[in-house]
């Protein structure tokens, strides 16, 4: 798009009850952060009202907990869920198998005809997205069900104006401000938001809201909001040579040092933006006339997802913990030209016993520690 359609400007909070309208108008499921259960979820939006206004988060390791302070919209980071759920759900089923008389007959999958619109996509979770297409859609198997869910996606991006206690993306480079591949980019500064066009259907959807061009405090003000969540960040991740690093440390000690913690409860790969493994089942009715074949999330910390003939691969925790990051700081790389994390956090928030991945990351560096604190 040309540059004058990307001209910023300036909305109040009101303008999101028309945003989400105009958004479900045109025959969207509209999906944005809503509070359930003492967190930040994602889920089905109704109007503005939905989203968690003067609620902000505190988050260390193995910590969360929502703290009511000032009247932002997204004055929260992120919370346990992520939007991989609704583009690479926890369940699909890609085909069926019916017994017509004495004839089995395959019923393929249809593909989803759902468009959905995704309001409040951090920094952090824009990369992941970015990260999965190049595991679903750049490889040599296409999953036609992400595909078809993609394509119909339409994404309001948030630029962060604060950091939680386990964000890092500075340090990878994903935030705290948005980059490409969002629809309209939001940035909260006091009552109004900063909005851009990142598409020309964002910018056609932008245009039909209530709103004014952005002056040159506005425009300033957002850069602090933007600056002050980099300088907030509760984490760094030392990235350099670390994929080699981790390569060479097959045998370091602080691997088993990690394993007397872990628990193998696998919380680490369901909050992830970015995990993707699955497994495949087969169910069948009660008659057995009908069976189908369906993926489900798996982890790499459960033993039946390396078992083989005879047993499981990766016997211990120490094995699969190592398997686990290195895989998504390191071979990621090899595989798919970027590393698999994108500084969220959440895998160290949500860990029962806060293992914390920058902090392993140092320890077999060498340094003294991860985050200064």
């Amino acid at each position: 798009m040309d540059k004058a359609s990307a001209v910023p400007v300036v909305m109040d909070h009101a303008a999101l009850d028309r945003l989400i309208a105009v958004l479900a108008g045109d025959g969207r499921r509209v999906i944005g952060p809503t509070l359930r259960d003492g967190a930040v979820i994602y889920d089905d939006l109704g109007s503005g009202a939905d989203l968690p206004r003067g609620w902000i988060d505190e988050q260390a390791g193995g910590r969360f907990r929502l703290v009511k302070k000032g009247t932002a919209l997204f004055g929260y980071t992120v919370g346990p869920a992520t939007w991989k759920r609704f583009l690479h759900p926890p369940e699909q089923r890609l085909w069926r198998a019916r017994l017509d008389g004495e004839a089995p007959r395959i019923l393929p999958e249809p593909l989803s005809d759902e468009r959905m619109a995704f309001i409040g996509v951090r920094a952090c979770e824009l990369a992941a997205i970015a990260i999965q297409d190049k595991v679903f859609l750049d490889g040599p198997y296409r999953d036609p069900h992400y595909a078809k869910r993609r394509k119909n996606l339409f994404i309001v991006a948030v630029n962060c104006s604060r950091a939680g206690g386990t964000c890092f993306c500075s340090s990878m480079g994903t935030g705290p401000k948005v980059g490409q591949g969002y629809d309209i980019a939001l940035t909260e500064i006091g009552d109004e938001l900063v909005a851009e066009a990142g598409s020309e259907s964002g910018a056609v959807v932008l245009a039909g809201l209530p709103s004014r061009p952005a002056r040159g405090g506005d425009r300033e003000a957002a850069k602090r909001a933007v600056a002050r969540a980099e300088a907030g960040m509760g984490r760094k991740l030392d990235t350099v040579g670390l994929p080699g690093l981790l390569a060479a440390s097959r045998s370091h000690p602080r691997w088993d040092e990690v394993a007397k913690r872990c628990l193998n409860c696998a919380n680490c790969t369901m909050v992830c933006p970015t995990c993707f493994c699955t497994s495949v089942d087969e169910v069948s009715d009660l008659e057995g006339r009908e069976c189908a074949r369906v993926s489900r999330w798996a982890s790499c910390f459960t033993t039946e997802f390396s078992h083989v003939h005879g047993g499981p691969v990766r016997m211990g925790a120490a094995s699969r913990y190592r398997q686990w990051m290195s895989h998504k700081l390191g071979t990621w790389h090899e595989q798919f030209g970027t590393s698999g994390c994108t500084g969220c956090g959440r895998c160290i928030t949500w860990c029962p016993v806060g293992i914390d991945i920058t902090e392993e990351a140092a320890a077999i560096r060498g340094g003294e520690g991860a985050h200064g604190g």
